[in-house]
């Protein structure tokens, strides 16, 4: 067992410096995973919206049904029966308090209805503007690459006509800098992330 835990830790740990050096792949996780999650809230949105309709549905036939034995109530007393008046009414009492508890259900319902709406209005947005970042941490590293293959480039160009090219040390510095500066911008999306 502890060999598994020594390979998962190793891969989790190669998996984060991965994404570290390549910070556009892990904007663009965290954008599919709100986009998972924008799924599942349409979804439960949808099951809602039917559950309401079935419970309108509901509220309706008993709002019917009061209607009906309150009629029959009232034509008992008239006509002297009181013997089917009064259960007629207890009847009627009790699909009332029906009809109640399902209009506590439809407005808890509806609640939930438009937590959810708001849930997914703030995944929607959320997702925006990580496809916005990872779309600049892409163009970044897009724009770190061409600068890294122009240099490359340039510094060949340079070796070949000139009988000394750059010094190691100079390489080393030039590294030093574009990394230094990638670094920066990095930093400068995740903090524009962790404003949204």
């Amino acid at each position: 067992m502890s060999l598994f835990d020594d390979l998962s830790t190793f891969l989790e740990s190669r998996l984060d410096e991965f994404l570290r050096d390549n910070p556009h792949l892990e904007l663009q996780a965290l954008e599919d995973n709100l986009r998972d999650q924008e799924g599942e809230a349409i979804r439960l949105l949808g099951d809602l919206r039917l559950k309401e309709s079935r419970l309108q549905q509901e509220i309706l036939n008993t709002a019917q049904d009061v209607q009906l034995w309150h009629a029959r109530v009232e034509k008992a007393k008239e006509k002297g029966r009181l013997d089917l008046a009064q259960p007629a009414e207890e009847h009627e009492a009790t699909l009332l308090r029906q009809g109640n508890q399902l209009w506590g259900q439809m407005e808890a319902l509806r609640q939930r209805i438009q937590e959810t709406i708001d849930l997914q209005r703030q995944i929607q947005q959320k997702r925006k503007e990580v496809s916005a970042q990872a779309a600049q941490a892409a163009q970044a590293a897009r724009k770190a690459a061409s600068v890294d293959q122009q240099w490359q480039t340039a510094g060949w160009q340079n070796y070949s006509t000139t009988a000394s090219g750059p010094t190691a040390p100079q390489q080393d510095l030039e590294k030093a800098f574009r990394q230094w500066e990638m670094d920066e911008e990095i930093e400068d999306l995740k903090r524009n992330m962790g404003k949204g």
